[in-house]
């Protein structure tokens, strides 16, 4: 984890949200529970003003006004997984991908087990949108912020309007 962050809460209908990083870019979105989850770290500084524009957009996004995240990020990570997070926001809203179809699009057609682990370390959750990965046959696999909070966002994201064709999520209830 990075040192010198600024961090902030922000109450959502999935819990309290973590948020961390630098008047420049947000570095990271924790959730309250699940495998994933963290606090704040030794160094970090409790600061909301890095945050307002995070906060209105998923203010926003909770609320079924906003579909498309537009936040400065920092982004570590190898240059595969670099690569499969900025994949992850083109994945229209509502809809759903599996490891397979993104390994693809990466031109890594074999590559479904590198996406499932660049997923599960995808630091921006919700904003970087790896819940809507999803297993071959359309089953919920691991999340970071537990299947609950995973089934909550994808049935979220239908009940905004799913785009047409969308598969339906099987596992959600």
């Amino acid at each position: 984890m990075t040192d010198d962050l600024s961090y902030c809460h922000i109450d959502s209908p999935i819990g309290r949200l973590l948020l961390a990083g630098t008047a420049d870019a947000l570095h990271f979105l924790s959730f309250p529970a699940g495998p994933r989850a963290f606090g704040p770290r030794p160094g970090w500084v409790p600061d909301d003003a890095p945050f307002a524009t995070a906060r209105r957009q998923l203010d926003a996004y909770f609320a079924g006004r906003l579909r498309r995240f537009d936040l400065a990020l920092h982004l570590g990570g190898t240059p595969f997984r670099r690569l499969h997070w900025q994949y992850l926001a083109t994945i229209p809203h509502g809809q759903t991908r599996s490891y397979a179809q993104v390994a693809a699009a990466l031109g890594r057609p074999n590559a479904a087990r590198a996406v499932g682990a660049a997923n599960g370390a995808n630091p921006l959750p919700i904003i970087l949108p790896c819940h809507r990965v999803l297993g071959a046959d359309g089953t919920l696999t691991g999340f970071g912020g537990g299947m609950a909070t995973k089934a909550w966002l994808l049935r979220h994201e239908c009940a905004m309007g799913a785009g047409s064709g969308a598969p339906t999520p099987q596992g959600a209830d």
